[in-house]
């Protein structure tokens, strides 16, 4: 590869087709070399500045070259490019230079500048203008500026270390706004070019007004008038104060001054506007008139007062005030009438009419009103009152001046009436109607009662009582009571509805008035049934003995009537509606039951097969819920005679399988009965020792009890009568021998003791009594009747404040003509409209006196006259008097001021003779004893001035007299005293701190001109680069510096940096490239927050390091493709070029392929290289090479980039076609149909195109002496194989086929295959019989056989074959029909035909058999032959009898049944006996003691301890018998205490643990152990379950 480098320099903007080179003479080349090697130029970024023309040999310019486009500011600027040429392939350089020409004037970004400077600016003051662009380089570019005019301003060039420059605009002379307010500048930039180019903008220069001028009020006094009550927001004046400056220094500030106290809270003023609005209520009571000082302020502090002078006009705005002085409440409802309910007295703050007041109420009310005196009122009934009527009363008083409008006042008085007993309790209905079922629980709630009384309180408390009255001659308290609180009726037993069926009583209901009223409600209590009665069936009469049946004929027909079962209920209504039901029967489709009549009928005709004994169980239903049933067993004999049924109830036939049967049910009922037999004698003498044992234990001193004596029948009977609800667990122990007792005794009992019920009230000696209270005290209120007078003079006293407490003010007995002596009687007393007391009477001696501070300050605050009205109430007759009493002020306060420190701003530019309103001193005292003079401390630049208001306030004001100069003392601390006028003198002191205020003449100052910095262009946004810092002489927002990026700044800047306007610090902003520009030049401006603000400039040139970030390019000039797969080695595939934008060592790159590859790179020129082939190439085994590539360039960490070249290579025949598989085996079925294809072969050819194309033929070869291809033939296209008719397997079994492929390469190539072709078999061929007779399908054979032919006889033989061969040849035999198919049978795969039993003579002589012959095949293939047999006549045998007799029941019976039935017997009459034996012994004990061997859990009646028991201990002298009745009161059981007798000495005990029925049987054992002569009885029901034990005993 040859390799060459050619320089050229052209300037810019040459025409197009201008000559830049003869590459000819310069790389040494001719035109043919350069058609030949089809010569072309390549760039890397595609452009086409210069063009070849190859007929001449020259570079020529392709299109307009612009240097700046290409190069903007970097020199020199220079084109790149390189010229191709192949065969063989060349590579040379060229570089042409763009020399730069002046086609660029200078100009600037913006066409015109705008600044503001203040006329206060100092001269020097700098102001930074933008530099002008020129794109041209060297002397090209911007050489000077030129500003115009220069009477105020002149232009300052500053150049930087780097060569560039910036410009600034110096003010060398002041401003005066009142003279010139704008000035227009031109500024011009002129380039070094020829010709001279040049670039200009305007320059406006506004100068800013200063703060020189105070503001001026319109008025010096505003006066105006306000209605009070003026609504919030209204607009009363509008104050105007004008400014001579402009812009912000002619705003002005409005606001009411520091020394105007309380009328900033009802007055507002807007700052801006002036307006003068309404913020508080007005009220002329309060106040009739303002004063208030307001300031006008500008901006610069600069200041003018004026003052407003308000007048408030009266209103009726105030309503009258009701009070109460005195109220009666409640009062009762019989008091009389004009008797004095409360007294009022209304007030009205208004004057004149709008304060005179009339009072009056709602003529509907039973009540009036009446005026006592001026100002007072009396509330007293009118009418007779009735609490049931109306309990209360709102009484409504309005009180309503005569102003215009009139304001009226409303007070309500909620008067209560007391009640009086003059009701009596009433029942809503007279009489009442309960309803309860029968065996209901003790305690059961029936109905409540509820009776009203229209009174309240204790005498509409209603107490219920149940009439004493006799049911079924017996109080009717044994049967209800009644809950005094409640009235709920209670039933005290359990009720039976077949004995009683309904109750009349009588229920009282007594209110606790006093006197008590009644009234009576009578109550009908229906007693309900219940379904508690099983029905009872009268016949048939069930007996535990004999068998009774009822006998039905034979011959009886349908509806036969059998028996008729009679049953009756003892209850009523539909409980006593009885339905009988068939349960169980013998024969259920023999007999029914009429279902309402009992009638057992026959349902179909008797026959014999019915059974002799039919057993019947009929069921008897009641209709109740729920329903109860019996049962009836009836035994029914179906039999024309009796002695026919005796034989049928004793003899029954048995066979054997009945007798074995029989033999085991014996047995078991043996075992069984022995069984319980030996358990029930084992578990009663188990107990006869546990009981021996118990008794041993704790009776051992049963027979040392004492003898009871006898006692009157006094006792307490603790029943089941309560009406509790929820009842108690106990124990009872009832004898006192015991030792396992468990009763605590408390105390002695005596026959004074109580049993309280505390549900109940209290019982005594068992008489119920429900005691109230009996009288209730009303206190009822006295009528007085108070008789008014008023007193006509009016007592003044005068006495200074701070007065000491007990001071005598004045002798109000004296002063009023009052007998000192009645003062108390008559209750002289002092009410204050002040609401607090201050002074008090002494009664004794008729002084009023003082009891409290007097503040004067704090009664009036700044009112001159400090009055105090007192009002003085005697009683008997009530009188009323008015005190006045003067307050006169001392000197007992100091001048003060709001604020300690008071903060004067002022600018130092304000003139002399400004003014600024200081805050009045406040001083609570009035008169003489107020402020009356100012000083203020000795200075150099103010004086004081004090203005006094028509009012005689002053007001302080502070007067500028020199200059202020913040730079010689920022701050004055001056001090102002007030001073008041009293004796000894009083003054006070505030700070005046005066702050001056700096104006802004400094401009911000830069560290430096020239900030130089360097950043990596991989700095992430954030990264600080530089921090530029300015400084300004100025203080406060004057001194306050941000930075920003100038005016000029481009937009590329804008985006890549960003600067901190508070701290200067500027960072990345964007992605930096140090590619795209390696520095970047821009200006930073300072500027302060003053007005107007100022500023300063400064430069920054950041420097871009470059780091190896970019991946090195690779590309690709020239590409061969296809190649040629033999292809020598060498062969030049492609030429290749790589650049890296980095520079340094990370723009070198180096290109390296990969080492499996058969390519290897040659370098050429710089960056280019030759990809060349370096071994052989396969297309078959590699059709596409894809050639890996990488370029690394050598920067610290290297990149590297990859390109894959795809190089094809083209086809040549050298591969064979090959097939598949070396030969192949096809397998036919016979009688296949000719056409259908066999098989197909296939073969492959590595090749591509033509060569790999290929046609499939058969060779010639014989089968059988015929050509193969009168068999099959071959498709040439996809190889598939036809067959060319149907095979046979019988005649041709295997033959074969080679098969050829052939490419159509030049030259072609190609292979053989060897097909081998089966032919399959198929079941095309029906069996054959040979034998017998092979004639035709279905012949006749003949056979004979002798009748004497035993089973298993051969007859003959069938013998058949089948031309198929496999599954199909496999033959089975089988016999289809037959004359006798149990006589004969085939062998299914010999074909023998054989008796399947000996002949008999009942045989037919001719036999026929049809023999079917089936193959294996599918479908199956049959044939048929028929056999005929005859059979011999000579031949007969004895034919057997078949049919065999039944078998005779034995007759005999085994004697292990006898024998069993005794033994089962016998044990059965000993368990007997000794159940009535042990029952015998039960009897004779309960009627002892009351047990039958058992303890806690021997019967069911004792299994729950929860039981409603009544043990009554009854005696006539000696203790006879005890009484356990049962009865249903309590639901649940927990713990009482139970009395024994009255005169018991241990009556009184506590219950520790629960107990079980069985101690109370142990009580009765002890009882009745203790007390041998007495005769005991015991008694026990059992209601229901789960129900409370109820213990009642009584002793006489």
């Amino acid at each position: 590869m040859a390799l060459g480098q050619v320089r050229y320099s052209i300037p810019e903007e040459m025409a197009t087709g201008s000559v830049v080179g003869n590459i000819i003479q310069d790389l040494g080349l001719d035109v043919k070399r350069l058609k030949s090697g089809r010569a072309r130029i390549f760039t890397e970024d595609g452009s086409e500045y210069i063009g070849l023309n190859a007929e001449k040999g020259t570079l020529v310019v392709a299109k307009r070259i612009d240097r700046e486009e290409l190069c903007k500011q970097v020199s020199p600027c220079s084109l790149h490019f390189q010229i191709i040429v192949e065969n063989p392939m060349e590579l040379h350089r060229i570089d042409v230079e763009i020399t730069d020409i002046n086609d660029n004037a200078p100009f600037f970004s913006k066409k015109e500048y705008n600044f503001q400077v203040s006329e206060s600016a100092p001269p020097g003051a700098r102001y930074s203008l933008e530099s002008a662009k020129d794109p041209d380089v060297a002397l090209n570019t911007i050489q000077t500026y030129k500003l115009n005019p220069t009477d105020h301003f002149k232009l300052n060039v500053v150049s930087r270390p780097d060569g560039t420059k910036y410009i600034e605009m110096v003010l060398h002379t002041s401003l005066d706004r009142e003279k010139q307010e704008e000035h227009k500048l031109t500024l011009t930039a002129f380039d070094g070019g020829n010709p001279q180019k040049s670039g200009s903008v305007k320059i406006n220069v506004v100068v800013l007004d200063a703060n020189d001028n105070a503001p001026i009020f319109s008025q010096s006094v505003y006066r105006v008038s306000v209605p009070e009550n003026t609504s919030r927001g209204t607009v009363i004046l509008t104050v105007i104060a004008t400014d001579n400056d402009k812009g912000a220094n002619e705003e002005v500030v409005y606001s009411f001054s520091q020394h105007t106290d309380g009328a900033s809270s009802l007055f507002n003023i807007d700052p801006h506007t002036g307006e003068m609005t309404v913020t508080g209520v007005l009220d002329y009571e309060k106040a009739k008139h303002y004063e208030i000082d307001i300031e006008a302020t500008d901006k610069g502090g600069l200041t003018d007062t004026s003052k407003v002078l308000i007048e408030v006009t009266d209103l009726n705005d105030n309503a009258p005030f009701i009070s109460i002085i005195s109220l009666s409440n409640p009062i009762p409802e019989d008091s009389a009438p004009d008797t004095v309910i409360a007294m009022l007295n209304i007030k009205d703050l208004d004057s004149g009419k709008n304060g005179q007041v009339k009072c009056y109420i709602s003529p509907d009310l039973p009540f009036k009103i009446k005026s006592s005196s001026t100002n007072f009122y009396s509330l007293m009934s009118d009418d007779d009152l009735d609490r049931e009527t109306m309990p209360e009363y709102n009484i409504t008083i309005t009180a309503m001046d005569e102003g215009s409008p009139p304001y009226s006042t409303n007070k309500t008085i909620h008067l209560r009436i007391s009640d009086v007993n003059d009701h009596a309790p009433m029942f809503p209905q007279p009489f009442l109607t309960a309803f309860i079922t029968e065996n209901n629980s003790p305690g059961m709630s029936l109905l409540s009662v509820k009776a009203g009384d229209k009174d309240s309180g204790n005498n509409a408390r209603i107490s219920y009582f149940l009439e004493d009255s006799q049911l079924n001659g017996m109080s009717a308290s044994a049967y209800f009571s009644v809950n005094a609180e409640s009235g709920e009726i209670l039933a005290v037993r359990s009720f039976d509805y077949e004995q009683t069926k309904e109750f009349h009583i009588r229920v009282k209901a007594q209110d606790g008035g006093s006197p008590p009223l009644s009234s009576n409600v009578t109550v009908k209590i229906m007693i309900q049934d219940q379904n508690d009665n099983p029905p009872q069936v009268l016949y048939p009469v069930q007996t535990g003995g004999s068998l009774v049946a009822e006998m039905v004929p034979r011959s009886a027909d349908v509806g036969y009537l059998v028996t008729k079962v009679v049953a009756v209920d003892v209850d009523s209504g539909q409980n006593a509606w009885l339905s009988y039901k068939l349960q169980k029967a013998t024969d259920r489709a023999l007999f029914e039951v009429g279902l309402q009549n009992g009638e057992i009928r026959t349902i179909r005709q008797v026959t014999d097969k019915d059974a002799v004994k039919q057993r019947l169980t009929v069921i008897v239903e009641d209709n109740g819920q729920p329903s109860r049933s019996a049962t009836v067993i009836v035994n029914v004999a179906v039999a024309d005679s009796f002695p026919e049924v005796l034989s049928e109830f004793t003899d029954f036939p048995h066979d054997k399988e009945y007798n074995d049967n029989l033999t085991f049910y014996l047995v078991l009922a043996l075992a069984v009965v022995s069984f319980l037999f030996i358990t029930c004698l084992v578990v009663i003498i188990s107990v006869k020792i546990y009981r021996w044992r118990r008794e041993r234990l704790f009776y051992k001193a049963s027979g040392n009890l004492p003898v009871i004596p006898y006692y009157p029948p006094l006792y307490a009977d603790v029943g089941g009568t309560g009406t509790l609800k929820q009842a108690f667990s106990y124990e009872v122990y009832g004898t006192t021998d015991s030792r396992k007792s468990d009763m605590k005794c408390s105390r002695p009992f005596s026959q004074s003791t109580l049993s309280v019920d505390h549900n109940m009230g209290f019982m005594e000696r068992g008489i119920m009594r429900n005691k109230l209270a009996a009288w209730q005290v009303f206190l009822w209120w006295h009528h007085f009747f108070l008789l008014w007078s008023t007193i006509d003079g009016q007592t003044r006293y005068s006495i200074p404040e701070e007065l000491k407490q007990g001071s005598v003010v004045g002798n109000l007995a004296k002063d009023l003509s009052l007998v000192v002596s009645e003062l108390y009687r008559r209750k002289l007393r002092i009410t204050s409209e002040a609401g607090k007391q201050y002074f008090s009477i002494d009664l004794g001696r008729g002084e009023l006196v003082v009891i409290d501070r007097i503040d004067r300050e704090e009664l009036c605050g700044q009112r001159p006259s400090c009055l105090l009205p007192l009002e003085l109430v005697i009683d008997d007759p009530l009188q009323l008097h008015r005190v006045e009493i003067e307050i006169q002020d001392t000197n007992d306060n100091s001048p003060s001021f709001l604020t300690k420190e008071k903060v004067v701003k002022i600018a130092e530019l304000v003139n002399p003779g400004a003014r600024f309103p200081l805050e009045s001193a406040q001083d609570p005292d009035v008169g003489s004893n107020s402020v009356r003079s100012y000083l203020i401390s000795r200075n150099d630049n103010f004086k004081l001035t004090v203005k006094t208001h028509k009012d005689g306030r002053k007001i302080p004001e502070l007067v500028l007299e020199k200059p202020l100069d913040r730079e010689k003392l920022p701050v004055h601390n001056l001090i102002l005293t007030a001073v008041d006028g009293g004796d000894p003198v009083r003054s006070g002191t505030s700070e005046i701190k005066i702050i001056v205020l700096d104006i802004n003449d400094n401009a911000p100052q830069f560290e430096r001109q020239i900030y130089e910095a360097n950043v990596s262009e991989k700095a992430t946004p954030g990264t600080e680069i530089v921090h530029v810092k300015a400084t300004d002489a100025d203080e406060g927002l004057n001194g306050e510096i941000e930075y920003f990026f100038a005016e000029q700044t481009t937009d590329l800047i804008l985006s890549l940096f960003d600067i901190e306007p508070s701290t200067g610090v500027i960072v990345v902003k964007g992605m930096l490239d140090h590619e795209t520009n390696s520095l970047h030049r821009f200006d930073i401006t300072a500027k302060d927050k003053g007005n107007p603000e100022m500023d300063g400039h400064c430069g920054v040139e950041i420097k871009v390091l470059d780091i190896n970030d970019n991946i090195p390019e690779i590309i690709v000039t020239s590409l061969t493709t296809p190649v040629p797969e033999d292809s020598a080695i060498g062969t030049v595939i492609a030429l290749i070029s790589a650049k890296d934008p980095d520079s340094g060592d990370n723009g070198k790159v180096t290109l390296r392929v990969t080492s499996k590859s058969p390519f290897k790179l040659n370098p050429s020129v710089s960056n280019h290289y030759s990809l060349v082939t370096n071994g052989p190439l396969d297309r078959e085994k590699n059709g596409q090479y894809s050639v890996k590539i990488s370029a690394t360039d050598s920067g610290k960490p290297p990149l590297s980039s990859e390109k894959i070249i795809f190089v094809e290579l083209l086809d040549v025949n050298d591969n064979p076609p090959l097939f598949s598989q070396p030969s192949y085996v096809i397998y036919v079925k016979e009688n296949h149909p000719p056409g259908n294809i066999l098989c197909s072969v296939s073969a492959t050819d590595p090749d591509s195109g033509e060569n790999a194309k290929i046609s499939y033929s058969i060779l010639d070869s014989k089968v059988q002496d015929v050509s193969v291809s009168s068999y099959v033939y071959i498709n040439s296209d996809n190889g598939s194989i036809y067959s060319m008719h149907s095979f046979d397997y019988e005649k041709l079994k295997v033959f074969q086929i080679q098969v050829q492929a052939k490419d159509q390469g030049s030259p072609s190539l190609s292979s053989n295959a060897t097909v081998h072709v089966f032919i399959l078999d198929q079941n095309d061929n029906a069996p054959a019989v040979i034998y017998p007779s092979s004639a035709a399908l279905g012949s006749l054979s003949h056979q004979r056989m002798p009748r004497s032919a035993k089973a298993g006889h051969l007859v003959t033989k069938v013998t058949a074959v089948d031309a198929d061969s496999g599954h199909n040849a496999w033959i089975s035999y089988k016999l289809a029909e037959a004359t006798d198919a149990s006589l004969f049978t085939v062998n299914l795969y010999t074909g023998e035909v054989r008796t399947k039993r000996a002949v008999s003579e009942q045989d037919d002589s001719s036999q026929r058999l049809l023999i079917e012959v089936k193959d294996d095949g599918e479908p199956v293939q049959s044939a048929t032959v028929t056999v005929s047999i005859l059979l011999e006549d000579g031949l007969h045998e004895p034919i057997l009898d078949l049919r065999q007799k039944a078998a005779e029941p034995s007759k005999k019976t085994g004697r292990m049944t006898l024998y069993l039935i005794l033994s089962l017997a016998s044990v059965s009459v000993l368990s007997l006996l000794t159940f009535l034996i042990l029952a015998v012994k039960c009897m004779r004990n309960s009627r002892s003691s009351g047990s039958c061997c058992m303890r806690r859990s021997d019967c069911d009646d004792y299994k729950n301890p929860n039981r409603n028991l009544q043990i009554q201990l009854n005696t006539d002298g000696p203790i006879k018998y005890v009484e356990v009745l049962g009865g249903d009161m309590l639901s649940q059981s927990q713990s009482f205490r139970s009395c024994m007798s009255p005169m018991s000495e241990y009556s009184d005990f506590t219950l520790i643990k629960p107990s079980s029925t069985t101690d109370f049987k142990e009580v009765i054992s002890v009882l009745d152990a203790s007390l041998p002569d007495s005769t005991w009885t015991f008694e026990s029901q059992q209601v229901s379950r789960k129900q409370p034990l109820i213990v009642v005993m009584k002793k006489s």
